[in-house]
């Protein structure tokens, strides 16, 4: 499930050069067959997949993965893992302690590698310049000069965390004023999904590695684009500048979340003209211009990068005197939230126009099907909006703990929200339901046995449209589904 998230770096004043123990000769005999030592310093949903499928492909690559909080790396070295991935647990549990390895030591795992992969927390700032908008990279600049402290020679820097444009000339200015060596600095964005990380790292579409375009340089983004040229074949390993490799993730993020705002704006159209959602997003997805994917209507995208993302593009827009660009992009979160706002507002419409004192099953509280992570979801805007209005909540997710949801709601009383582990539990004795995460095991429920232990009249709310609606009204419940007419155009049960 989703861990809160925990900065890599404390805030401290100075950083000390530790003393570094010598290396004993049986470890500097067993470091012998490593044709490379990679480091990666955090230990989260992009660090640790990521490094675990390197680990699993390059068998004489060893591979560290470091982050400061033990909680978590306890977790990475126990058999329940920190975070949910299809394929991930076995992977580890098949390279750690052989070439993967888990570890609190940053100072150790810093000295010992020759390429470090910074993959720290790079959240939106909440004050100051730029507050709401652009990224705060408090904990990359502390990775940075850590790095340089601590290093007893050159080594190669790849930015994995999200960052802004120009970023890495930061980084490379830090390590020069900080330390004697010479470094390199590379980006190499990931493109991961949560729910198929480890398909999307062992498959990728492509791999990014951008970095100067210079002798040093080249030689630089050669020897890591070689690691991923392992398993990845020629022509899905892309190499180019640095700025364009940053730019380019930040783009990919705002283009995907383009297409999902694009359908939604237009699911808002079909409600009220008897159009069907789908119907129109399978016409248009059909055109080979356009493509099918990202085309799916729904209570609004949530997790760790869209929004996140697209602010960060603004920010920068803004900064470089482009408020056109800004605004444009900036409307892609403003239909999001007007998505969600919009479903919870239906809600209390469709009840009659009060929730208060009524309670509601919410089925799925992750972000998205196949993962733990809550961040950004819009199950937290729905249920917030819901709790304002007087409702109750019964929630059930798979992968997603009471502890994590009461925090993302920001602890609310515990007469308001109830925590279940089990969707009929959840379900019995309220007077509507809201599916908010596609998981497939709602598909497949008996909404039968829900609607016989339920208040009358039954409210079924589909959010994601993965519901047979037809056969729900037939059961006895009113259903209100995304982009969906409350009947056919031929008056039959839609």
């Amino acid at each position: 499930a989703a861990a809160v998230a925990t900065p890599f770096f404390r805030l401290a004043t100075a950083v000390q050069p530790p003393t570094l123990p010598s290396p004993s000769p049986e470890d500097m005999a067993s470091e012998q067959q490593w044709t490379a030592k990679v480091c990666c310093l955090g230990a989260g949903y992009v660090g640790g997949p990521t490094m675990t499928v390197i680990a699993k492909m390059c068998s004489d690559v060893k591979v560290t993965v470091v982050d400061l909080n033990p909680k978590r790396i306890a977790a990475w070295n126990s058999p329940k893992l920190p975070i949910y991935e299809p394929g991930l647990q076995e992977i580890v549990e098949a390279c750690r302690g052989k070439n993967l390895f888990f570890t609190t030591d940053m100072t150790k795992a810093i000295d010992d590698a020759d390429i470090i992969f910074v993959s720290v927390n790079t959240p939106t700032k909440k004050s100051g310049i730029g507050a709401g908008e652009a990224a705060d990279l408090t904990y990359w600049e502390l990775a940075g000069r850590h790095i340089a402290q601590v290093a007893r020679g050159p080594k190669i820097i790849v930015e994995k965390s999200t960052v802004p444009v120009k970023t890495a000339a930061a980084m490379a200015k830090v390590l020069e004023s900080n330390s004697e060596f010479k470094f390199q600095v590379l980006s190499n964005p990931e493109f991961l999904a949560e729910g198929t990380a480890i398909e999307d790292l062992l498959r990728p579409d492509r791999v990014l590695v951008g970095g100067e375009q210079t002798p040093e340089g080249l030689a630089a983004i050669k020897r890591l684009a070689d690691i991923y040229r392992r398993w990845v074949p020629e022509e899905k390993v892309l190499t180019t500048n640095l700025w364009s490799a940053e730019l380019s993730k930040l783009t990919a993020n705002a283009f995907l979340a383009q297409r999902i705002s694009s359908i939604n704006s237009i699911s808002a159209l079909c409600e009220e003209t008897g159009a069907d959602v789908d119907e129109v997003a399978h016409a248009i997805g059909v055109d080979t211009r356009i493509g099918p994917k990202f085309l799916r209507a729904s209570v609004g995208f949530g997790g760790s990068c869209f929004q996140k993302d697209i602010l960060n593009l603004v920010y920068l827009c803004r900064s470089f005197g482009l408020p056109e660009v800004a605004n444009y992009w900036h409307q892609v979160i403003a239909m999001n939230d007007y998505q969600k706002q919009r479903f919870a507002s239906n809600m209390v419409g469709k009840m009659f126009n009060t929730v208060s004192g009524k309670r509601i099953a919410i089925l799925g509280f992750a972000f998205k099907k196949d993962t733990g992570d809550t961040r950004e979801t819009a199950a937290i805007h729905v249920c917030q909006a819901l709790l304002r209005e007087g409702a109750t909540l019964c929630i059930y997710d798979p992968k997603v703990t009471r502890e994590q949801m009461f925090i993302d709601l920001d602890n609310p009383p515990a007469e308001s929200v109830l925590y279940e582990e089990d969707a009929y539990v959840a379900c019995a004795n309220t007077h509507a339901f809201a599916v908010l995460t596609e998981w497939d095991e709602f598909k497949t429920l008996d909404y039968q046995k829900i609607y016989d232990n339920m208040v009358k009249p039954c409210f079924a709310f589909d959010g994601r449209n993965i519901l047979d609606h037809a056969k729900l009204r037939q059961i006895g419940f009113e259903v209100s589904a995304i982009g969906k007419p409350e009947m056919s155009p031929t008056a039959g049960p839609a």
